[in-house]
């Protein structure tokens, strides 16, 4: 490759820092920009950023799903040596961390976040049957009677409240800890850490055990935050492999592998904290980004309540919008071509979902937040066969919400500045303050 190509190929500095570091994403309005520069400008382009390997950044709808829909040629493990990368975007320091303490391999958790196909569909089946629509229908009262309680619960405030930690972050959690089994007393934990499991590039989610600001600490209370997850699901799996019960910690709990046996308890840990993790941090922020924009805009909201029929579609557009997964990385297993550049074996992808759903050869007037768009071509769930076991459970949340809060909601104001959560990988806004007037 010439001199000319590599320079073309090459991000300028800014762009490339406002996305791939954590504290580029505290500013969304730079965020975006930097996006929508490299969609205009240079949509496959790799990034050079001081302390991170050189990563090819994927900004472009088509090219995402490219690469998602061929695990075999993109892998999310690692080609020959299963664990020797990292699906998530981590510094130089942090990977060095966690091969330290992790017997060289970068495979900290047993999730499907760390799998490919074949190994990948195995460990999806052992819960995807619940995740099914045909399943979770017969949730769907129980789903509702906690929205119910939720907004019951908003309506004896005076409605100046901080919707993201006053409610927002409330209802998914106490959902998904409901339909997995954990008991209530136990939330405020779940809670915790998951905040320290996302949050690891925010200062304000620092753990005390851990040493702020250096290089290594996001791994470091990365690593500490899942050791207190696996005490407490130990408990929670000997509990359900002794007593079972109708939930879905017993259909983890009990599978068994082609021999018969059960799974390792990694597996069981790996599948407990992804959804006590993603199954309601990435639900808290899609309601809190939709409700946002409806009350920034009078119009949609007297839309959205004047027609309940809207809440489906609510949904997919607050997903399309808020995009809370924001990236996983892809490693190349043989050398290929992707709009135009010639890649190698061994190359890196950040897919940049939220520059997808804003992407104007997919989505028409992106920029703009539509509640009757249809159809919707978001990825918000991302695409192939890593797509969100959870997307149906999350779309259904979501819907019964609106279904329920909107009729509630007479206005809703902004009364002072919101921040975002400082991580590049999953997370939203932090703080929503907002003065609401409910319609008794």
């Amino acid at each position: 490759m010439s001199t000319t190509e590599q320079a073309t190929e090459l991000i300028p500095d800014t762009v490339a820092r406002q996305i791939v570091l954590p504290e580029g994403h505290r500013d969304n309005d730079a965020l975006f920009d930097a996006y929508r520069w490299l969609r205009e400008n240079n949509p496959l382009g790799r990034a050079v950023v001081e302390g991170y390997d050189p990563i090819w950044l994927v900004s472009k709808h088509a090219d995402i799903m490219e690469i998602e829909r061929q695990p075999d040629i993109f892998t999310s493990a690692g080609a020959e040596d299963k664990g020797s990368v990292n699906p998530i975007l981590a510094n130089q320091a942090g990977d060095a961390f966690t091969k330290s303490i992790n017997n060289g391999s970068l495979r900290i958790l047993e999730t499907l976040t760390y799998l490919d196909p074949p190994e990948h569909t195995a460990i999806k089946d052992i819960a995807l049957d619940w995740f099914r629509p045909t399943n979770l229908a017969q949730w769907e009262a129980t789903i509702r009677d906690l929205a119910k309680a939720s907004v019951a619960r908003l309506l004896k405030t005076d409605g100046r409240i901080d919707f993201v930690k006053d409610f927002a972050l409330n209802y998914p959690l106490h959902v998904i800890m409901s339909l997995f089994g954990v008991p209530e007393s136990d939330e405020p934990r779940m809670m915790s850490l998951t905040q320290e499991f996302f949050g690891t590039a925010d200062p304000d989610a620092a753990r005390d055990d851990v040493e702020p600001l250096t290089p290594d600490a996001a791994a470091k209370q990365w690593v500490a935050t899942i050791q207190d997850f696996y005490a407490y699901f130990e408990k929670l799996l000997q509990d359900r492999r002794a007593n079972p019960r109708d939930d879905l910690a017993t259909i983890i709990s009990v599978a068994r592998d082609e021999s018969g046996e059960y799974y390792p308890n990694e597996v069981a840990y790996g599948y407990f904290i992804a959804i006590a993790t993603a199954g309601h941090d990435t639900t808290s922020s899609t309601l809190a980004g939709g409700m946002l924009e409806l009350g920034r805009n009078p119009e949609l909201l007297a839309k959205a309540k004047a027609d309940p029929a809207l809440a489906p579609h609510i949904v997919n557009e607050s997903l399309r919008w808020a995009s809370p997964v924001k990236h996983f990385m892809r490693q190349a297993t043989q050398d290929y071509t992707l709009r135009g550049r010639d890649i190698k074996k061994g190359d890196r992808f950040m897919l940049l979902y939220q520059s997808g759903n804003r992407d104007a050869d997919v989505i028409p007037d992106p920029d703009t937040f539509d509640i009757t768009r249809r159809p919707n071509k978001h990825i918000a769930f991302g695409y192939g066969p890593h797509m969100c076991i959870g997307q149906h459970l999350a779309k259904l949340e979501l819907r019964i919400m609106f279904e329920e809060l909107l009729p509630h909601i007479e206005s809703l104001e902004l009364v002072d500045d919101t921040k975002m959560i400082q991580t590049n990988f999953v997370g939203g806004l932090k703080n929503m303050p907002v003065q609401i007037e409910f319609t008794r």
